[in-house]
């Protein structure tokens, strides 16, 4: 990330520095084991591209990555047009990079297998004819919206960005829209900080057909005036609360993100698998004990996570992590649970 990324995303975001991530080089852990990586995004941003070239590098670094889930960026937007439909610009855009790796030019790697996309439910009912806008381009790859509602008091916290107003979840237009998505079976990627967590519970309740996956382990912020040791006990409390509902998932990543405060980003050299697997074990673990492994899946979250670590080490890293599962609990935890909840049939196979 060079000077040109604008102010906003320099903010939020951990700048990546290729030089730093490539003074480690790890031994791959576990190397024929299959990974389908649920969340992960592209983009070209002033001064800052990660599209199929950047995500090959990392695919290929090492581990059996067979397919993988595009997760919303605001990339591609459309650049005209009535507002609501701006976004099927990312889907047609991440439907041929699919493409390009469908045709087999690039190896046994299925990208983008399932597409994650955005439409506003706060449109209520007309949210409809977004939805089979993605649909119809999304080459049969479409499978749901990730709608943001990450919201913090500190403005620090925020995204400076794209900044969610407060209590979305239980907005009566939003959960207009999201009937309509949950009639039209796509699922729905929330995105949130864990002082939110309880809100989604109540979703999640109101809607008990849905198809829910809650992204990063469920937001735990780890800056400012949230210190990990204070919100652990609650986080736990409504990660616990929220498991109860089996119509939610988790995935297990995007720990590596500036709101985390883990601090990767201000060592020397870059962290260790071992390091990494120890600073999120209890968040992890207590999300898979939660879970259970056929609801819980590894993410890579990059490039965003890229500031804090290499894609090599976040899989060794998530490979210690189950180190104790079984093999069939390590199937779902790599592949199993992102193939069933994003339907990616004869993927992994």
């Amino acid at each position: 990330m060079t000077e040109a990324v604008p102010a906003a995303h320099a903010a939020n975001y951990l700048a990546v520095r290729q030089d730093w991530l490539d003074r480690r080089k790890e031994e791959i852990l576990e190397p024929a084991l299959p990974i389908i990586d649920p969340h992960h995004h592209l983009w070209d941003r002033g001064g800052w591209r990660y599209l199929l070239d950047e995500l090959l590098a990392d695919t290929n670094s090492g581990h059996n990555i067979v397919a993988t889930v595009f997760v919303q960026a605001r990339a591609m937007n459309r650049a005209d047009g009535p507002e609501e439909m701006k976004p099927v610009g990312e889907t047609e855009f991440v439907n041929g990079v699919a493409a390009m790796t469908a045709s087999g030019i690039y190896g046994k790697i299925r990208a983008c297998a399932g597409i994650v996309s955005h439409a506003d439910l706060t449109l209520g009912g007309r949210v409809e004819t977004v939805l089979q806008a993605h649909e119809r381009a999304g080459g049969g790859r479409f499978r749901g919206i990730r709608h943001i509602v990450a919201y913090d008091p500190d403005p620090q916290v925020r995204n400076p960005a794209f900044s969610s107003p407060p209590g979305v979840l239980a907005d009566r237009k939003f959960r207009e829209g999201f009937a309509v998505l949950t009639r039209m079976g796509y699922s729905f990627d929330a995105w949130m900080y864990h002082p939110q967590l309880d809100e989604l519970t109540n979703l999640a309740d109101a809607f008990p057909d849905a198809r829910i996956v809650l992204n990063h382990c469920g937001g735990p912020v780890g800056i400012n005036a949230y210190k990990h040791k204070e919100v652990f006990p609650g986080w736990k409390k409504s990660i616990d609360a929220l498991a109860k509902r089996p119509n939610v998932y988790v995935k297990l990543g995007g720990l590596g993100m500036r709101i985390g405060g883990f601090g990767f980003e201000r060592l020397a050299d870059p962290p260790s698998s071992q390091a990494l697997a120890d600073a999120w074990r209890p968040y992890i673990e207590t999300c898979i004990a939660a879970f259970g492994p056929s609801r819980g899946m590894f993410e890579s979250n990059f490039p965003v996570d890229k500031g804090s670590y290499s894609y090599p080490a976040f899989w060794n890293a998530g490979k210690i992590l189950a180190k104790g599962a079984s093999a069939s609990e390590k199937a779902d935890l790599f592949v199993g649970a992102a193939k069933r909840f994003y339907r990616l049939d004869g993927i992994g196979e």
